[in-house]
C-alpha cells in the first residue's frame, strides 16, 4: 500500500460500523449537498466487491450511484479502480480470484480525481477491520484511511447495539491517529412501534443519539430517518427528500478536512 497520499483538496473518508449500514446512501446525499453548494465533487470507491460483469468490464453499483449524485464525469474505472466479483471481503476476493489490488493504480486514480475537483468524498468497504490483502491479512480498511489522510465520517445504525460498535470504531480511529470528522446516524425511527405488551420494540432508538455523543465526544452531524425501502434506490438515482433534508442540516463544506 502507498505510505501516504498527498491529496490537495478537502475531503472525507466515509466508513461505517459494519456492512449494510448505509454508507453509500449517506455518501450520495453528502455528494448531492456539495454539488448543490456549487462545488465540483470528486467521488471514489477505491475497492469494491460484489461487482457485476458488464460489456465494458466489472461494474459496481455503489460507484455508479456516487458518480450520479456527485455529477462526477470521470470514468467508473477511475472512480472505482479495484473491483472483484465475489461478494466477500477484498482479501478473500483476492484469494478466490488469484489477483491483487494495484495500489499504484489506486493512487493514480485518486490523484486524477483530486486534480479535477474542488472536494473529495471517498467511500470505504465494510467496517474498519475488513481485511484488504490475502498476502497480508492484518492490512485493513483502517490502513487505507491512514494512508489517504482524510478525516473519517462514521455511519452508524440508530438502534440497539450501536453504542458498542460506534465506540469501538471511534477508539480504533483515534488510536491509529486518524481524525474523526463526525457521526451520521442512519435508519432512525422517531416513533418506534410498540410490541405486544405495549413496550417499545427498541427503546434505545430514543436515547442513542445523546449517548453516542456523550460517549465519544464526536459531533452527530446528521440523523437520517428510516425510509420505505422502495423509495431508497440510489443505484437508480432515487433518494427521498427526507434523507436530503436530514443531511442538509449540516453545511458539509465546513466539515471537509
Amino acid at each position: 500500500m502507498f505510505s501516504k497520499l498527498h491529496l490537495t483538496k478537502p475531503g472525507l473518508f466515509v466508513t461505517a460500523t459494519d456492512t449494510e449500514v448505509g454508507k453509500t446512501v449517506v455518501t450520495c446525499a453528502i455528494a448531492d449537498h456539495l454539488r448543490r453548494a456549487g462545488l465540483g465533487v470528486g467521488v471514489s470507491k477505491p475497492i469494491s466487491t460484489g461487482c457485476r460483469r458488464d460489456r465494458e468490464g466489472l461494474v459496481n453499483e455503489d460507484a455508479e450511484a456516487l458518480a450520479h449524485f456527485a455529477d462526477c464525469r470521470m470514468p467508473l474505472d477511475v472512480i472505482n479502480p479495484a473491483r472483484f466479483v465475489p461478494p466477500v471481503a477484498p482479501a478473500v476476493a483476492e484469494e478466490m480470484t488469484a489477483s491483487q489490488i494495484d495500489y499504484n493504480e489506486m493512487a493514480r486514480c485518486l490523484g486524477m480525481l483530486d486534480e479535477r475537483h474542488d472536494v473529495m468524498l471517498i467511500e470505504g468497504i465494510g467496517g474498519l477491520l475488513v481485511p484488504l490483502e490475502h498476502a497480508n491479512p492484518k492490512r485493513t480498511v483502517l490502513d487505507l484511511i491512514k494512508a489517504i489522510g482524510y478525516p473519517a465520517l462514521i455511519v452508524t445504525r440508530a438502534g440497539l447495539g450501536t453504542l458498542n460498535h460506534t465506540a469501538m470504531t471511534v477508539r480504533l480511529l483515534k488510536q491509529a491517529g486518524c481524525r474523526v470528522g463526525g457521526i451520521v446516524i442512519n435508519g432512525y425511527e422517531p416513533d418506534v412501534p410498540k410490541g405486544k405488551k405495549g413496550e417499545r420494540e427498541d427503546p434505545a432508538m430514543q436515547s442513542n443519539r445523546v449517548w453516542l455523543e456523550r460517549m465519544n465526544r464526536v459531533p452527530i452531524l446528521a440523523t437520517v430517518p428510516k425510509c420505505d425501502g422502495s423509495m431508497v434506490a440510489v443505484h437508480k438515482g432515487k433518494m427521498p427528500a427526507a434523507i436530503r433534508d436530514a443531511v442538509d442540516v449540516t453545511y458539509w463544506p465546513d466539515v471537509l478536512g
